[in-house]
């Protein structure tokens, strides 16, 4: 988590120039971020994000017209950022010379990404305010189970091609999108549900590897795949 002596360290003050205007946006994103991290919803106000932002209110507003938007933001570039890993994670799963070893580097690097301490702050903000914001709560949801499926969706479709024929039922293109909602709740959801209820970070990360390698080898054999079609 970025500390606010980091925050403002990267502040100035005075308008920015024009080309600037996008680095400006970024740092109340990353001031606000860590105001709501430390303070939470409730206890976040504007003025201190201004300060840790190095930013004038007027310059806030003009761009978050109120503390909800500010918070909405935030949450939405999180996402963002999430769902950009997950692409990254399915291109470097490429480098697996087997279906079972790419589908253990995709789903590995997911979650390494994904058990990050503001990550994790942040998800528990949006589930502490899903009242508050019903709509945000839902909205980052569906993002996030839509992106991640299609992602798995586009993977799993990638691996079945590169077999010459396709292996299995649950490959076929009409169940890949159930077929990777599957894998995301066999072999993603468990850890990062045991990370937003409180399990420690650093333990997760340690058993990241033995959890996925487990849970990747029953979901290929859930989907008909022998160890020698794997390969």
């Amino acid at each position: 988590m970025k500390s606010r002596t980091a925050v403002r360290g990267v502040g100035r003050s005075g308008r920015p120039p024009r080309g600037q205007a996008g680095e400006v946006e970024e740092r109340i994103l990353d001031a606000a971020q860590s105001v709501f991290l430390d303070r939470g919803f409730e206890g976040a106000t504007v003025d201190e994000i201004a300060e840790v932002a190095h930013a004038g209110k007027p310059t806030i507003y003009v761009r978050f017209p109120h503390k909800e938007a500010l918070f909405v933001a935030v949450v939405e570039r999180m996402v963002r950022r999430r769902a950009e890993s997950m692409a990254a994670s399915r291109l470097s799963a490429a480098s697996g010379s087997t279906i079972e070893e790419r589908l253990t580097i995709f789903a590995t690097l997911l979650l390494k990404s994904a058990l990050v301490e503001e990550s994790v702050a942040l998800a528990r903000a949006t589930i502490a305010e899903a009242r508050r914001f019903p709509f945000l709560a839902s909205s980052v949801h569906r993002l996030m189970r839509a992106r991640g499926a299609d992602e798995i969706a586009r993977l799993l479709d990638e691996l079945s091609k590169s077999g010459g024929e396709r292996q299995s039922h649950a490959l076929a293109p009409e169940n890949l999108p159930g077929t990777a909602g599957r894998f995301a709740e066999l072999v993603i959801l468990p850890i990062l549900v045991r990370a937003i209820f409180g399990d420690d970070l650093a333990t997760l990360r340690g058993e990241i590897g033995p959890h996925v390698r487990e849970a990747v080898a029953f979901f290929l054999a859930a989907c008909g795949q022998s160890e020698d079609a794997r390969s």
